[in-house]
């Protein structure tokens, strides 16, 4: 077996175990290495890894179905300002940004125990949609509020097929494990620099904590 495929090997036991993958994206796209969860089983804990040791925007994302299903939009499509009106982006053509949301059960939405209970009842919500249940935009506006403090994504229609940001590597892992359409990505950032986090310091920080690291481009090979 390579070296490749063990990585990815990994990758996929430890995400459908429910815990965290460090994916890297590419260089010549953001460059970014994003701390990557199942969105069901995170927890306050995994929240304030994110937000400690990661320290990028807590974001979860979910697949163009689940959107479609309950109107979730593209976010540049909604807003009606000059800001929006022209997105250039130096690494694609559109972001994948959606609503901003809290669960209606949380208080201000921003703490350890909000985020996770907004990040799951997502996950529990695209779930449901993916089984068949009756859910649409009106059941999402009753368990959810927005603005918030959860960024949701949307991911392309086609997959990595489409797109090849972590939105898409992020799903595509959650759909080779067999679970839910919803995934927590978080961008890894330097605390030295406040640029991105290296590959080669997120490579140490998966070994440090006994975390996968897999590079985008293999899973693109492997799961496109």
């Amino acid at each position: 077996m390579s070296r490749q495929a063990g990585c990815l090997d990994r990758a996929l036991a430890a995400f459908r175990a429910g815990d965290p993958v460090l994916v890297h994206d590419f260089d010549d796209r953001e460059g970014e290495t994003d701390l990557v969860y199942p969105a069901g089983a995170v927890g306050p804990a995994d929240v304030a890894r994110m937000r400690n040791d990661a320290g990028g925007l807590i974001c979860v994302a979910v697949g163009d179905a689940v959107a479609d299903a309950v109107g979730l939009p593209f976010l540049t499509e909604e807003i009606d300002h000059p800001a929006a009106a022209s997105h250039d982006l130096g690494y694609d053509d559109r972001s994948s940004f959606s609503l901003p949301v809290n669960h209606r059960e949380t208080f201000t939405g921003i703490t350890d125990d909000d985020r996770a209970r907004t990040v799951t009842e997502l996950a529990s919500m695209a779930a449901a949609v993916e089984s068949g249940v009756a859910y649409g935009a009106e059941e999402f506006a009753e368990e959810f509020r927005a603005p918030g403090h959860v960024h949701v994504l949307r991911g392309a229609p086609d997959g990595l097929s489409d797109r090849l940001g972590h939105t898409e590597l992020g799903l595509a892992l959650a759909a080779e494990t067999g679970l839910p359409p919803a995934v927590v990505v978080c961008e890894m950032l330097d605390d030295g620099t406040g640029r991105a986090l290296s590959p080669a310091a997120a490579r140490e920080y998966a070994d440090r904590h006994g975390f996968p690291y897999v590079e985008g481009e293999a899973l693109v090979e492997a799961l496109r």
